[in-house]
């Protein structure tokens, strides 16, 4: 019989990103397999279906959209087998203290987000030193308190080797391959109105750590369009460099996830300059549809892009090199978007919970 696992995240719906989706799919594909995962996150306008349990939250005041949660532990919750939290904020103190105070379970921790470089991005320049010294204190301190961590990345991992103690295992957050797949364009096409020509693009949250400006610098003066699909605090940022540049740019908004295999598939590049990601999962979603990704060459992504083979790495902000790598890209459309769908089981979800399930084994 598989275990029963209670996650703690301060990210979940409404709330759509990378570590909303894996919480969610993980706890589909968990309980599919006979298993038991319950979901404790802030309270929110959505609606708590069987296993989801809201507590008490409050806006996070450095970003909009995103809710705190307050450290409390439900008491459904209280007779699981394993703990498995998601941040070590919030939540993930409530997930600390049923585990370790309330009934000696283990603790299994995901670490989804590099939290001294967001928080460099968010507070200003003259505390920066100090709120990153602060944070990388503290995270040190809760993933030490660990039974076992997990990182999604080769790269990640190797981040936390000589910082914490609990043993390390990378299990990538995984792709839906049945619904991430190539998919026919027209419609979509048609719906946004989006030329026959070359399109270069990207989704996902629109951060100020994206660096999606660098998308505009390194495409200015090409014969191709930008699309920028998703939202966030820098949109209306980049929506005013975009009329600065020489460059033809259309903003999509927020796509339903059902819409994202069109989105990804009617693309010839997509371009990932972000330097922050602990995964990249957009970029694996966008291979899954035969797109090949251009990304920086820092971080998670040097492993999530397999050069020459998934698309191509630039050097961190090097906006010549970018421009190079897309044009690269665009003439090797054809070749790489065959290597991209044969790596499509390598990158499958049902492969990452295989390797979720050997993890809550082993700490068990």
């Amino acid at each position: 019989m598989r275990s029963t696992v209670a996650a703690f995240t301060d990210t979940y719906l409404p709330t759509v990103n990378g570590v909303t989706y894996t919480v969610k799919t993980w706890r589909d594909r968990w309980e599919s397999r006979g298993g038991r995962m319950d979901i404790v996150y802030p309270r929110s306008e959505h609606t708590p279906a069987a296993g989801e349990y809201p507590v008490t939250s409050a806006p996070f005041p450095f970003y909009n959209g995103f809710r705190i949660g307050f450290p409390r532990i439900p008491d459904a919750v209280s007779d699981v087998d394993i703990v498995h939290a998601h941040t070590p904020f919030g939540l993930g103190v409530g997930g600390l203290r049923l585990a370790n105070k309330k009934t000696e379970k283990p603790l299994v921790v995901s670490y989804h987000t590099p939290t001294e470089e967001y928080a460099a991005y968010l507070t200003e320049r003259s505390i920066a030193r100090y709120v990153v010294h602060v944070s990388t204190a503290y995270e040190n301190w809760y993933l030490n308190h660990a039974d076992h961590i997990i990182t999604p990345s080769e790269n990640t991992r190797d981040r936390l080797t000589d910082r914490v103690n609990p043993p390390i295992s990378v299990v990538p957050n995984g792709i839906d391959v049945e619904r991430f797949t190539p998919t026919d364009t027209d419609e979509f096409r048609d719906r946004f109105d989006l030329p026959d020509g070359p399109l270069v693009g990207y989704t996902g949250r629109h951060g100020y750590e994206k660096r999606l400006c660098d998308i505009l610098d390194a495409t200015a003066g090409l014969d191709v369009t930008v699309v920028f699909a998703g939202d966030g605090p820098a949109r209306s940022r980049l929506e005013a460099r975009a009329e600065t540049t020489n460059v033809d740019v259309q903003f999509l908004g927020f796509l339903d996830r059902e819409d994202l295999p069109a989105f990804y598939s009617v693309l010839d590049v997509f371009a990932f300059p972000s330097p922050v990601e602990t995964q990249g999962l957009v970029a694996l979603e966008a291979n899954a549809c035969g797109t090949p990704v251009v990304g920086v060459e820092q971080g998670a992504l040097a492993d999530t892009i397999i050069d020459g083979q998934t698309g191509y790495h630039f050097p961190p902000c090097d906006i010549d090199e970018f421009r190079t790598a897309i044009l690269r890209a665009l003439e090797k459309r054809k070749s790489l978007s065959s290597s991209c769908l044969d790596r499509r089981g390598d990158i499958s979800v049902e492969q990452s919970v295989d390797q979720l399930e050997a993890v809550y084994e082993r700490v068990v």
